[in-house]
């Protein structure tokens, strides 16, 4: 598949390097630009490029920067995309942003808004990076971590379900965008590791 990643710091960069190990063609960009990328570009078989360039091709979409970077997106570019959110609001980066604060809306119906013309699908914000590079694990297998995968589109929703099981995840539906809540900072779901069943209770069990 051909995937863009915007966003090379922990979990773009992980899943930069997880994803071409698995043999997809992936073009990764970040906001100073491809010359500060040649790094990971030659570690990984990636190629660097401008955030238009790793969206334009690209089959899906992965945004991991700070949540304040969003609005900054060219955010025509991501019409029609399948965007995997893999971000997380944190008010001490990101500044007050008012409607995510107070619990108004989900950190990714914000960035929904914001990507109007993209499918967007909650996913890989609530696991350490460093897990996520080295805890992928075979399907059936007892360890197996699960994560939680959220979108009002089923079709991209199975699509980025079907990338969590190829890195060696369990994925679980968790339901839509506004119900995303249920796996960011501070719910029992966000960077504990849990099994599909352990995600599920999470889910459920997880507070406003």
């Amino acid at each position: 598949m051909k995937v863009g990643i915007i966003g090379s710091g922990h979990i773009g960069g992980t899943l930069t390097r997880r994803l071409c190990a698995l043999g997809h063609d992936v073009t990764v960009a970040n906001s100073r630009g491809p010359e500060s990328l040649a790094g990971l570009a030659a570690e990984t078989g990636a190629t660097a490029g401008t955030v238009d360039q790793a969206v334009g091709a690209a089959e899906l979409v992965v945004v991991a920067v700070p949540l304040f970077a969003v609005p900054n997106l060219p955010t025509k570019a991501f019409d029609g995309k399948v965007v995997v959110d893999a971000n997380n609001y944190y008010a001490q980066r990101d500044g007050d942003i008012p409607d995510i604060a107070d619990r108004s809306i989900s950190s990714s119906r914000w960035v929904a808004g914001h990507l109007a013309g993209a499918h967007v699908v909650k996913a890989f914000n609530n696991i350490q990076a460093q897990h996520l590079l080295e805890q992928g694990r075979p399907a059936g297998a007892g360890d197996r971590i699960a994560l939680p995968v959220a979108g009002d589109d089923e079709q991209a929703k199975q699509l980025v379900m079907g990338l969590v099981d190829e890195l060696g995840f369990d994925p679980v539906d968790a339901g839509t965008l506004d119900e995303s809540w249920r796996q960011q900072p501070d719910t029992p779901v966000y960077g504990t590791d849990r099994d599909a069943e352990g995600v599920r209770v999470g889910l459920a069990s997880a507070r406003p």
